[in-house]
């Protein structure tokens, strides 16, 4: 049915409730002129007269009364309907679907979903942790996240921080086998690759020399599609990795790894928050959102700058000195 059907219907219904389409016209904020051509309009494609009209008063004839009985059912679930999404809109409850890379993600996004579950106990999260980049309207997708580019057009993104990838080695690794003083001496050492997830080939490592990032294909020593396993790996001492900042950065103030190389480490990829229209969004999906760019706008939690790289390797190498 023509949405303009349903104007006239309710047009129809508001005339009856207050006795004239006059009054109906003003209470739908339409003149009193458009009212009766929606009534008119609506007759004719019904084929029968729905109201007796006068300059002073209006009647409902028989097949007018028998339409408003027929009606009126229908617009009230119809209305209880609208005023039940308009309550689910404002109530932080219901599902909230979320999707994420799963490369080095579960550390950032677990203690978002985890606070915000504690604060709204009636929201029940839906994630979807996938490296592969998906479909916003397949996935269903609320909210999502995403390294390096901002999503397709359409959606809404913001920038949360840059996300840095930093050569990274274990004080075990660097007591065995030392560590490189240059991009050259890389070959020489036990090193991890990346494979990604979709498409299966080997990522190179990305590394910044003279400003610019550049890429460096290693032989590797260990390879996975599994960003977790990766960083597990360096930290038992096996090899040297090319961590995201989202792994390394709580390790490495930690002690637990060591940055090396760090004026190599490379910062041209970006985390962003991404979502559809904010006036349309459920409350419970503007909360989120704004607790995450509160939470991660300008953070530091996943990024070490210059200073601290450059004292973090110093450490690093002096204890394998003294070792």
């Amino acid at each position: 049915m023509p949405i303009s059907d349903f104007r006239a219907i309710e047009t129809f219904t508001k005339a009856i409730e207050l006795g004239s389409i006059r009054r109906a016209a003003a209470a739908q904020g339409v003149s009193p002129q458009a009212a009766s051509q929606a009534l008119a309009a609506l007759e004719a494609r019904l084929g029968v007269r729905l109201l007796h009209r006068t300059t002073r008063s209006i009647a409902l004839t028989s097949e007018g009364q028998q339409f408003l009985e027929a009606t009126q059912p229908a617009l009230a679930a119809l209305e209880r309907a609208v005023d039940r999404a308009r309550t689910a809109k404002d109530e932080i409850a219901g599902p909230l679907r979320i999707v994420a890379p799963k490369y080095s993600f579960l550390p950032l996004l677990w203690p978002l979903v985890d606070e915000f579950c504690r604060r709204y106990p009636e929201v029940q999260p839906d994630v979807k942790l996938d490296d592969r980049i998906g479909n916003w309207v397949q996935d269903r997708a609320d909210i999502g996240f995403r390294i390096g580019s901002a999503p397709e057009d359409g959606l809404a993104a913001r920038r949360l921080f840059a996300m840095q990838l930093i050569v990274c080695a274990a004080p075990a690794y660097i007591a065995a086998r030392g560590a490189p003083n240059s991009i050259e001496q890389l070959a020489s050492h036990r090193c991890s690759v990346f494979r990604h997830p979709g498409t299966g080939r080997v990522l190179p490592w990305l590394l910044k020399v003279g400003g610019e990032v550049v890429s460096h294909d290693l032989p590797p020593a260990l390879s996975t599609n599994d960003a977790q396993l990766e960083t597990e790996a360096v930290l038992s001492g096996h090899v040297i990795g090319l961590l995201s900042g989202l792994s390394a950065a709580p390790l490495i103030r930690a002690g637990r790894l060591v940055p090396l190389l760090a004026d190599h480490a490379s910062d041209h990829m970006s985390v962003h928050i991404y979502y559809g229209s904010r006036t349309a969004q459920p409350s419970r999906v503007r909360a989120f959102i704004d607790m995450a760019v509160e939470r991660l706008a300008g953070s530091s939690d996943y990024v070490l700058d210059a200073k601290e790289l450059a004292v973090a390797e110093a450490k690093g190498r002096r204890k394998m000195r003294r070792g």
